[in-house]
């Protein structure tokens, strides 16, 4: 009889012990830094996510900080910081303005407690961002006062509400004047909204200033103008003029004048572009405009005129509800009084200049197998500033196929396709980004697999 011989399973290792503790993954240096970063819960929920990978089977335990690490975002924010080489300066899909380095330091500094609504002298309430106010006016001196909202609509709103609402008045506006102004909104409706009623006068091409005084009587509020700022109407057009307007209205009928862009003063380079300054030397009683369109500041809406009109502006309900925050005000206060911004030195750049960047960020990828070349392409103001203007300039141009991993890279680069290829226009790009951009070029083009012929080189 043979001898019985047992045969004994191997138990497989529970993989559950093989899994790092929750705490002493959190406890390495890396990942204690992201804590203090993002937040524990933010963390702690990408650590779990990454020990659920273990347990099934689909990541080796010592691999769980780095893969914690990779699952983190840079920042707390979900918005992610892009180069915007689409060559239109004042890209609203991108944020308009980029704020200069003075109104970012001015929003750091503002972000703890200051004293944006109280006097360190008396220690008594005083007025919410009187500096910033006192600044505006010295940059607009034919403004006896200055209000600021949270944006161009709402300081249009605001100021058609006060002057229009209670009783319900007319406001008279030109029909070629009324426009929409994106994503579906109009302006006509976004007026009437406030309770104020719409007189329509002249037609869609042709605007006379005896049209508008014409529909003038007890029962109008204020007569409004606004610039067309997103369109272009050519051929046989008039719109009345800001000054004769001015001189034919009843002197208790306000003009309002909505120039939109944020131009506070003329600018040579923007010839058609009104101006703050120079629509109240021409009459107007009240001026709006925005922030964060040439002005290269926050998103923020400014009320110019009158002290009596600003005032009672001021006093309207409906201000308490649209007033900004402390940010906006250091931003906006640090951007009129401080250096040259960003969106001044994108607009004013020298077009040889920008050829001569194009051509050097060009060089190196050429040097790195990547199909580069400059081509001449006009930039735009974008924003609904100057339409219809070109800002002669250059671009470096690339296969197409890299648009999509360009965008989608760990440093997003937006350029535009035409003609079937991409343009990088370094206009709105900072100077000192040139080399930000090549390496993402370069980074895109390693990791285009199906970018076409000639994605990566010839």
């Amino acid at each position: 009889m043979l001898p019985t011989i047992d045969r004994v399973t191997a138990t497989p290792p529970d993989v559950r012990r093989s899994v790092p503790r929750t705490d002493s993954v959190l406890a390495d240096p890396a990942v204690g830094d992201a804590v203090v970063r993002l937040g524990r819960d933010r963390v702690r929920t990408a650590v779990t996510a990454v020990q659920q990978q273990v347990r099934d089977g689909l990541l080796a335990p010592g691999a769980v900080v780095p893969a914690v690490l990779a699952l983190l975002p840079e920042g707390a924010s979900s918005l992610r910081p892009v180069l915007n080489a689409t060559g239109a300066v004042l890209h609203t899909n991108l944020g308009r303005a980029v704020l200069s380095r003075a109104a970012v330091d001015a929003v750091v500094d503002a972000a703890g407690a200051t004293d944006v609504e109280y006097d360190l002298a008396t220690g008594a309430r005083a007025r919410r961002g009187r500096g910033t106010l006192a600044v505006l006016r010295a940059a607009v001196p034919t403004a006896e006062d200055v209000l600021v909202v949270n944006n161009g609509a709402a300081a249009l709103l605001l100021v058609v509400t006060a002057l229009c609402a209670r009783p319900r008045r007319e406001v008279v506006w030109s029909r070629g004047e009324l426009v929409e102004i994106g994503d579906g909104f109009r302006l006509p409706d976004l007026v009437s909204s406030g309770g104020a009623r719409i007189r329509e006068v002249g037609t869609t091409n042709r605007t006379t200033v005896p049209d508008v005084t014409a529909a003038v009587g007890r029962r109008t509020g204020c007569v409004l103008t606004v610039h067309p700022s997103n369109f272009r109407v050519t051929g046989f057009t008039a719109g009345p003029d800001t000054r004769e307007l001015a001189e034919a209205l009843p002197p208790e009928v306000p003009l309002v004048v909505d120039t939109g862009s944020g131009l506070l003063a003329p600018d040579p380079l923007l010839p058609d572009e009104p101006d703050v300054s120079t629509a109240l030397s021409n009459g107007a009683d009240m001026v709006t405009t925005s922030a964060d369109k040439l002005l290269g500041g926050p998103q923020a809406g400014l009320v110019f005129g009158r002290s009596d009109l600003v005032e009672r502006v001021r006093r309207h309900p409906m201000a308490r509800a649209l007033r900004v925050d402390k940010l906006t005000l250091a931003a906006l206060e640090a951007t009129v009084a401080g250096p040259v911004t960003p969106t001044h030195t994108a607009l004013h750049t020298d077009p040889d200049r920008l050829r001569r960047r194009c051509l050097a960020v060009a060089g190196v990828l050429r040097e790195q197998g990547v199909d580069a070349e400059v081509v001449p392409s006009p930039s735009v103001v974008g924003g609904g500033g100057a339409p219809g203007l070109e800002l002669p300039g250059w671009a470096v141009e690339l296969p197409a196929g890299l648009a999509h991993p360009l965008r989608t890279g760990r440093r997003p680069v937006i350029g535009r396709v035409t003609d079937g290829r991409l343009r990088l226009d370094l206009r709105a790009v900072p100077e000192s980004a040139d080399g930000r951009l090549g390496g993402a070029v370069l980074a895109a083009a390693a990791s285009a697999v199906d970018g076409g012929p000639g994605a990566c080189g010839a």
